[in-house]
């Protein structure tokens, strides 16, 4: 495959956990990925695997800078992508926070942080990545969702909101722009070992393990497997859905 007939994908909160997961199987399957970050503190890690994407799949790939919760600051990632590599086929909104607390306690900040960025910044992103999606008649966007969006948790609230809002906003934008050659779909994974989770006591750990129906907390790999079919041309067909990657914890 030469390198202009590859897919071109953007992952937002691609520099570590579930996003970086999902950034290297897209490259793996021969797209070229433009990796966001947020922080400065995140640069290195995001350059350090755009190298090894390169270095181990043989695409391009591209470091962009942006926070996701700002309008501006979306359009000008979608417009980077597209100036380097001409096209963009694949959005994965990925990029996400927590900051959890009791409902009766968490302040207006806390919450609208949250939404802001995990919903808002799926919305900043597709808002800017539809128009040239819709124009090129191919699209494939992914969201992240959560179990905790469709089952509710002690404690989140406003990432239970923001996750839930999520898998309303892909069934709309399905039903908008399916008829533009553009899929929209959701992954909604359970407990995935990540740095989130790396925070759990040994005890949490095992509780939350018994409540699994596999029996084990979920990889990072397990989301990005899907998140990979849903981005493929086989599911073409596939769109408006929420695929849970959850263990059986949903069960």
């Amino acid at each position: 495959m030469t390198n202009s007939e590859r897919r071109i994908a953007l992952v937002t909160g691609a520099s570590r956990g579930i996003g970086a997961a999902v950034a290297m199987r897209l490259a793996e399957d021969g797209m070229n990925v433009a990796i966001n970050f947020r922080s400065e503190g995140s640069r290195a890690a995001a350059e350090e695997l755009r190298a090894q994407i390169e270095e181990r799949f043989g695409v391009e790939a591209m470091c962009v800078h942006g926070d996701v919760s700002g309008f501006e600051s979306a359009k000008d990632m979608v417009a980077a992508v597209v100036e380097r590599f001409g096209a963009l086929h694949v959005l994965v909104n990925n990029a996400g926070i927590t900051q959890d607390g009791l409902l009766m306690r968490m302040s207006e900040e806390q919450f609208e942080r949250v939404v802001d960025t995990n919903l808002g910044g799926a919305f900043n992103c597709m808002r800017h990545a539809v128009p040239v999606m819709c124009k090129q008649r191919f699209g494939r966007i992914v969201n992240i969702s959560s179990v905790v969006g469709v089952r509710g948790n002690a404690g989140q609230a406003n990432y239970a909101a923001s996750k839930a809002g999520i898998i309303g906003l892909t069934l709309a934008a399905a039903k908008e722009i399916g008829g533009r050659g553009v899929t929209v779909n959701a992954v909604a994974p359970g407990f995935i070992e990540t740095d989130m989770t790396a925070a759990l006591s040994e005890k949490a750990t095992a509780a939350l393990t018994d409540h699994i129906a596999l029996k084990r907390l979920g990889q990072t790999e397990d989301v990005a497997c899907a998140v990979a079919f849903l981005a493929s041309e086989q599911a073409g067909y596939i769109t408006g859905q929420v695929l849970g990657v959850d263990g059986g914890i949903s069960l």
